[in-house]
């Protein structure tokens, strides 16, 4: 009989994480290179994640870096195709994270930033997904995790722009999972509230951190690592029944706004 926890593990699978320089893509490499999987990171500066590819090779793992801007929609497929060449292994876990903030009140929000916004956490997403869809489908098999956030679920004043590109993405995660589930690819979407990472820094200088944090039932901000479980369950066999599913992981934070 297996170990219950074996559910979970990733060895001989491979995945690819864009955004992942820092914050949640960052510490989700490490993550899953520790459940077993081989993995890409991706950023749009890949010189900046050697010394992280170096540190998980020095631990055993097998792990690659790519340059991917996913607002370059000429540079994603042989991106792909890069993580795969270098990995030894087709790809069948997408942790699709790449995703920038913008905190400005919605008439104040400029027509640069808002594209800025939208090309990357919506179109840029879209893209990196429907890349990863068309291999996972050839192979039929392929878990697809899209990073949006519970600012997709709720309405935040200041979000605006923000808020509607991570509502368009749950809504593509909606729709991807419904045609791809024939095809035997997962489609699931994480939907973090407030995170400590480079991100949250916006909310400090505009002095509005404390009062996000009264909106919190479990009144405190998240860490990376609070994603770990929801990340590995969609990743592996653990969840190999769940497509559709947009799983909040922000402390109730979304409760608050009911």
């Amino acid at each position: 009989m297996k170990h219950p926890m074996s559910i979970f593990d990733l060895s001989g699978r491979a995945a690819f994480i864009s955004g992942a320089s820092s914050g949640i893509g960052l510490h989700m490499a490490r993550t899953l290179a520790k459940a077993g999987a081989a993995v890409a990171l991706g950023a749009r500066r890949a010189d900046r994640l050697e010394a992280v590819v170096a540190e998980l090779r020095t631990e055993g793992h097998k792990a690659c870096a790519v340059r991917l801007d996913v607002t370059n929609p000429s540079g994603i497929a042989p991106a792909w195709q890069e993580a795969e060449s270098q990995l030894g292994l087709p790809v069948d876990i997408l942790f699709n994270n790449a995703g920038v903030i913008y905190v400005e009140r919605f008439t104040s929000q400029t027509h640069d930033e808002v594209s800025r916004i939208f090309d990357t956490n919506l179109k840029g997403a879209f893209l990196v997904a429907q890349e990863a869809a068309r291999h996972m489908s050839a192979r039929g098999h392929g878990s697809i995790i899209n990073i949006a956030s519970s600012s997709g679920l709720r309405a935040g004043g200041q979000m605006s722009s923000y808020g509607a590109s991570k509502a368009g993405l749950i809504h593509l995660t909606h729709i991807m999972a419904l045609e791809l589930a024939g095809k035997g690819v997962r489609v699931n979407a994480l939907a973090p509230g407030n995170i400590l990472t480079d991100m949250q820094a916006q909310f400090a200088e505009r002095g509005i951190e404390s009062g996000i944090l009264k909106r919190i039932p479990m009144r405190r901000f998240g860490e990376a690592s609070d994603l770990d479980g929801a990340t590995l369950l969609l990743a592996s066999d653990a969840g190999r029944y769940m497509t559709g599913a947009v799983i909040p992981v922000d402390g109730g934070q979304v409760l608050s706004w009911m």
